[in-house]
């Protein structure tokens, strides 16, 4: 996706750049939800509410949908669903099936380079198991280059996924931001903006993806909503960025994720060692980086 991506931005804008990381992806907004019911306000601090989640042995379910746009028709959209478990310190362990679907600019672009191929693969779905500093991916994109009893590629040195790539409010950090520069709240539904200079000193998942972003002039913003349940916990959290480099390039992301079954007892069990091989192991044939959602 590395290799597509930047030689549409040479293509389309003229503009031939070293490398370009898909990973950060970032999100939704094409579906149109149905307004939910009026909320009563929570009884307990959200704060204090997450970190009384964050047990072993505890989990969430999520499901999120991220999109980010480069201007002139190039985007693409990444959608995640799965479960994230948890820690004394937070996020240790998720099971999630991802999926991206480029633009048809893109796609129109990539066809008449014979590219759409390669564009296709990258569309498949994909299954990520996170653990620790290891992913282990499986999918159709690897049916061909996985001897017969191999299900799964291990990238390591890696990142959980966030929950969601611009505020992963499983953060305790990132939530405790959010709340401090709400600019209204009502109801369990809490209003706010905050800058990317200010995000990127308290949220690790944010500074991961979006540090290059965090320095610009003028300042990239980030608008949100927050969804609160009358436990505190949030159930839904949606948020626009318009996100300036340093370099001059301009991304708008859009990212929504809901959040249920908090506190129910899970755990993620890793592949068995003879279905893994390394991504090293198959250098050339897999993708350098792990694919898939905001990585």
């Amino acid at each position: 996706m590395h290799k597509i991506v930047a030689f549409l931005r040479a293509y389309f804008q003229g503009i031939v750049m070293k490398r370009i990381v898909v990973g950060a992806i970032l999100a939704a907004g094409l579906t149109q939800f149905l307004a939910a019911p009026a909320q009563a306000a929570p009884r307990t601090d959200p704060v204090k509410a997450l970190r009384a989640t964050l047990t072993p042995g505890k989990s969430v379910n999520i499901v999120s949908t991220a999109k980010v746009d480069s201007g002139r028709g190039i985007s693409y959209t990444l959608d995640m669903d799965g479960m994230v478990g948890f820690g004394p310190e937070g996020e240790i362990a998720s099971d999630t099936s991802q999926s991206l679907q480029y633009s048809k600019t893109v796609m129109s672009g990539l066809k008449e380079f014979d590219m759409a191929e390669d564009a296709a693969l990258e569309e498949l779905p994909l299954r990520v198991i996170s653990s620790g500093h290891d992913d282990y991916v499986s999918g159709p994109r690897f049916a061909d280059v996985l001897p017969q009893g191999t299900n799964w590629v291990r990238y390591m040195f890696t990142d959980l996924p966030a929950s969601n790539p611009l505020l992963d409010v499983l953060e305790t950090t990132t939530l405790k931001a959010l709340l401090a520069h709400r600019t209204s709240g009502r109801g369990g539904v809490v209003k706010g903006t905050i800058k990317a200079d200010k995000l990127v000193e308290v949220s690790r998942s944010f500074a991961s993806h979006f540090r290059g972003y965090s320095t610009s002039k003028p300042v990239s913003t980030i608008s949100y909503t927050l969804h609160l349940s009358s436990a505190g916990l949030v159930e839904r959290v949606t948020a626009i960025g318009v996100l300036r480099h340093w370099k001059g390039s301009v991304l708008r992301v859009e990212a929504d994720t809901r959040y249920s079954a908090w506190g129910r007892q899970a755990t993620v069990a890793l592949p068995l060692k003879g279905e893994v091989l390394d991504q090293k192991q198959l250098e050339g044939k897999v993708p350098y980086q792990v694919p898939g959602a905001w990585n």
